[in-house]
Parts: structure tokens; C-alpha cells; sequence
């Protein structure tokens, strides 16, 4: 079934044990001087015999309490090292778990207790009365217990399952981050996290692994897909170490890279220009980084970042619900860096690119992208359902293919290259504009700290481009009005002319998700808000065609 050669079998703690008996000394998991002090907690290395008894030791207490398959648990530990501990115990049981986010509050962690159904929640010791008032906001009952388990109560749910977890047993609950809407509940089986690993492991080009010998480091959080699914279970397939950061800190990043001799580091979009813009260190080249893996990096700094620091970056597409069943990555050459493309997909996907009618789409012309497994299992490797919600599930399948709602193009090579999702375009006077493309451009002027770039009602164009903008420095009225001019001016200078925003709004901060992604709804919000205040430039005579050429 899997084109990978580790074989996709039986458990994501079976597969820790065997790892564990092929590398038992080597570093399992590093913990940095920074992330322990963030987290009040030892710096050190674990080998794996050392995690492998931290596991047990948690096994038998989650065992003696009544906790076993069919069961779910909460884990807010956000990037603790006792996750990885909790989450392997808790899978050699057959219990789910539901990483939670520190951000939640009551209202969030409600919704998550009742729509999840988590029997134990393991939190901080501060947080423990907040999720005992959000189990009881929704009359279930919850046995909330602190990171050591020391006070861990009797399970009071059903009792578990006599069957045995297997491949096709659930693995984790995954919240998407609800950038619109509540966020769905994505039901993850042992076989989509092993099916991450195991895809990962078998790359070849810039992206080749050596078993035993990498070093992989990470801000993201464990509460999504890509730190959970792929840095983690690469690594611990291969007999690799994970040095898993608190979050990334933009001014201490290559002291950590440099301090813990990584291999292979995972981004965002967001970093890049956030490392371009600091001032040039000394470690920034001392490190030993073959490769970055990661989404998002803007095309104009691609090369730049490269250049600068000195290795490539690996941009890759996929999402939680695709899990490995479709994703594809620029491993190889050309990778056409500068372009958003993401890659070629390999035999074992089949995918399409449409309109909006559903039609596929010419080669360069843009369309949402269309997605399933090759063979006669369209949906291995993706998620198996959203939770209590089957509509939703087979709406996201119409037609037998997964739809992304990324809108990407297809160039002659048989490259994709992505656009932007399909909620973000803008539609003014009949030309559809990314925001993930105009947000690119802005990020390279040197007042822009950070920038989101959405929709604003406009009578006569239908949409006008709106750019909520973080500035480098505090402004004054006089200061952001000359500020406003001087992007539109570097804009006109980089985009068509129609694509350079009409207002220019200036605010403390805008909206992010826990991976610093944009909360779009919340974006949107802002924007509307601020082009009615005194912190909105109106720019728009300056968008004019003469000026673009």
C-alpha cells in the first residue's frame, strides 16, 4: 500500500519501541537552556532508553487508572518534552490524544471538552480550575490531572476497549486552527502518522535523511500537523534527535540552531523575513543546516535567504487532512526558487486543478487544487473523518477527490505553484488578486514589521485591497501618510497596478493562529474596522495603470 520502504504497520509506540532497540543511545529528544527556562524545566538529552522509561513510567499510572483504547485525552503541554512522554503512553494503550492550545480560553476550551469528548486532561498546574470550569460549562465530566500524573483519578468513562490499537486505530484529534469558523475536529489514525514518517524518511534529493544521524529543530507547535506529524515522526523513525523550541524567538534563532548542531530546520513563512530583517551575526554561518522543510516562504526572499544563510529552503504542500497521502515538496532540482512552486507530484497522487465550475484548468491559468492517493485507496494516508461531522467529510470528498481550497497553477513542467487560498483573492474590476502575493511584495519595504492584506467593499470596483500594516516604527499622522505613499510608490514598482493596495491601515498587531498564520475572519474584521478610522491612509488616486508601467 505505502511507496515508502519503512513498512506502515501497527502503532506509532510500536514503532518508538523499535526504533528504541535499533538506536538506544542515541539523542531522542534535546532540550535547550532557552526552551527549559521558558518552561521551567531541566535542560538535558534524552536517549532513547532514557525516553523509553519516562514512557513506561507514565504508562503504567495512565494503565492503573482505568485509561485504554476508544479512550481520548487533552494535552495541553504545548512543546514540552512531556508530551512526546505522554503521547507514546497514552498511544500503547490505544487512547487518542487531543493536543489543546495554551492560547484556548474558557469559551475555546468548552467547546473543545464537548466536542472532543477527552475523558483526562494533563495541564499546567495553573491551568488546571480553568479546564475543570470549561468541563463543567459543559455538564461532562473531565479528570484533570497535572504534567508528573501524581494526581491522576480513576477513568469515569465507559471502559475501554478489549480490542488491540492497530494501524487503523485513532492515533490524535487535531484541531484545525479555525482561521474561519469553528475549527473542525480532524480524526487522525496510527497510519497517518506513520505514513508521515515513513514518507519523509524515503526522500531523496536535498531532503535525504541518515538514519541515526540528524538533527532536526523546530518552533512550530505540537498541536498541529507538521511538527506532529512529520519533524516527529521522522525523526523518530530514523533514529533521529528532535529539538523541539518553546516558539520561535527571531533574535536568538542561531544561537539555538548553532548550540544544537541541527541538520535540518522547519520554517514558516513568517521567519524568513523576520531573519532577514535582523542585523547579520556571527552564528548565522556557523551551523552545519543541510536543509530547511517548510510552507510559505515569500518567492521575492527566497533567494535572498539562501544566498544569506546559506542553505536551501524546501518549500512543501500539505495539509491536516491530507496528512502524507498527498503532499508534495521541491526536493529536487530545479526547484524554481522564487516562483511559490511547490513541487511535482509523484506517482502516488492523483490530483486535478479546476474552476470554479469544477472544469480542469489549462496549464498557467490558476484553479483550486484537487487531491487523492493513487491506487484503489483514494483516501490512504489522509484523515479519516472530521468528527460529528459526516456532511462536512463527504463535501470535502465531492466527487472522489479531496478539495484543498488552495487555488495553485500548473506550470508546462508539470510543476505546481501556489497562489493563494481560495477564501483570500481579492476580486476587484474583474481581476483576482492573491493577498498571499501583494503580502509578499510588502514585507520586503523596510517600514513594514508585518502586513495582512484583505478585502474591503468598494462601490464602484466591487473589492478595493486593504493593507493592515505593523509598522517598524511608532508613526505620527504626518509619518504614516508618508509612509502610506512610499509603499503604494514600492509596490506600483513590483505589481500591477490594480494588485497595490487602495488603503493602508496602521495597527499594533494583527490576528495570528498558534503558528502564526493570519486568522483571516479576524483579519478581515480588522480591516473593515480600520478603513473607517484615522489610522487609515487612502491611497487609491495613486493606483493608476501609467504609474505601473
Amino acid at each position: 500500500m505505502s511507496h515508502s520502504r519503512l513498512h506502515v504497520s501497527g502503532t506509532v509506540f510500536e514503532a518508538f519501541r523499535r526504533t528504541v532497540e535499533q538506536h538506544e543511545d542515541g539523542c531522542f529528544l534535546c532540550v535547550l537552556p532557552q526552551v527549559a527556562e521558558s518552561y521551567a524545566i531541566e535542560a538535558r538529552t534524552w536517549s532513547y532508553r532514557q525516553a523509553a522509561h519516562e514512557v513506561q513510567v507514565l504508562l503504567r499510572r495512565y494503565r492503573q487508572a482505568g485509561y485504554g483504547h476508544g479512550h481520548r485525552a487533552g494535552l495541553m503541554l504545548e512543546n514540552r518534552p512531556a508530551f512526546f512522554f505522554h503521547w507514546l503512553a497514552l498511544n500503547a494503550l490505544g487512547v487518542s490524544v487531543v493536543p489543546m492550545s495554551a492560547e484556548w480560553r474558557r469559551a475555546e476550551l468548552e467547546y473543545l471538552v464537548g466536542h472532543s469528548e477527552i475523558c483526562v486532561a494533563v495541564v499546567p498546574a495553573d491551568r488546571e480550575r480553568e479546564l475543570s470550569y470549561a468541563a463543567q460549562g459543559t455538564g461532562r465530566s473531565l479528570a484533570v490531572a497535572s504534567v508528573d500524573l501524581a494526581d491522576l483519578p480513576q477513568a469515569a468513562f465507559a471502559a475501554p476497549s478489549a480490542t488491540r490499537p492497530d494501524v487503523a486505530a485513532e492515533c490524535a484529534l487535531l484541531y484545525t486552527s479555525g482561521t474561519t469558523g469553528r475549527p473542525k475536529g480532524c480524526v487522525l489514525t496510527n497510519e497517518y502518522f506513520l505514513e508521515a514518517g515513513a514518507w519523509y524518511a524515503d526522500l531523496d534529493g536535498w531532503c535525504a535523511i541518515s538514519p541515526g544521524h540528524e538533527r532536526l529543530i523546530t518552533p512550530l507547535p505540537l498541536s498541529h500537523m507538521n511538527a506532529m506529524a512529520f519533524s516527529s515522526m521522522a525523526m523518530l523513525l530514523t533514529g533521529g534527535c528532535i529539538i523541539q523550541l518553546d516558539r520561535f524567538h527571531p533574535s536568538t534563532w542561531w544561537d539555538s540552531v548553532s548550540l544544537s548542531g541541527a541538520t535540518i530546520v522547519h520554517y514558516l513563512g513568517v521567519m524568513p523575513p523576520m531573519l532577514l530583517g535582523a542585523p547579520v551575526s556571527e552564528r548565522e554561518r556557523d551551523i552545519g543546516v543541510r536543509f530547511g522543510f517548510g510552507a510559505g516562504v515569500s518567492p521575492h526572499l527566497h533567494a535572498a535567504f539562501e544566498r544569506r544563510f546559506g542553505f536551501p529552503l524546501i518549500e512543501a504542500w500539505a495539509m491536516t487532512e491530507t496528512g502524507a497521502g498527498a503532499v508534495v515538496i521541491a526536493n529536487r532540482e530545479p526547484r524554481k526558487v522564487g516562483s511559490a512552486c511547490f513541487g511535482r507530484p509523484g506517482p502516488q497522487i492523483e490530483y486535478r486543478v479546476v474552476d470554479e465550475q469544477g472544469r480542469d484548468v489549462s496549464p498557467g491559468q490558476p484553479g483550486e487544487l484537487l487531491v487523492r492517493h493513487a491506487g484503489d485507496a483514494p483516501r490512504y494516508g489522509f484523515f479519516h473523518k472530521y468528527l460529528k461531522d459526516a456532511q462536512a467529510t463527504e463535501q470535502a470528498w465531492a466527487g472522489g477527490y479531496f478539495h484543498t481550497g488552495d487555488i495553485v497553477q500548473l506550470d508546462a513542467d508539470g510543476d505546481l505553484h501556489f497562489v493563494d487560498r481560495k477564501r483570500n483573492v481579492i476580486r476587484r474590476s474583474g481581476e483576482n488578486i492573491s493577498a498571499v502575493e501583494v503580502e509578499g511584495v510588502l514585507l520586503q519595504h523596510p517600514g513594514v514589521a508585518a502586513v495582512g492584506v484583505a478585502a474591503v467593499p468598494d462601490e464602484v470596483r466591487g473589492d478595493e485591497v486593504m493593507a493592515c500594516i505593523v509598522p517598524r516604527e511608532r508613526l505620527n499622522e504626518a509619518a504614516g501618510a508618508a509612509l502610506a505613499q512610499d509603499i503604494v510608490g514600492f509596490c506600483l514598482e513590483r505589481l500591477a497596478y490594480f494588485k497595490a493596495p487602495g488603503y493602508i491601515g496602521f495597527c499594533e498587531c494583527l490576528p495570528l493562529t498558534a503558528t502564526e498564520k493570519i486568522q483571516r475572519a479576524q483579519l478581515k474584521e480588522l480591516a473593515q474596522g480600520l478603513v473607517r478610522s484615522s489610522a487609515c491612509v487612502d491611497v487609491r488616486k495613486l493606483k493608476k495603470r501609467e504609474v505601473a508601467r
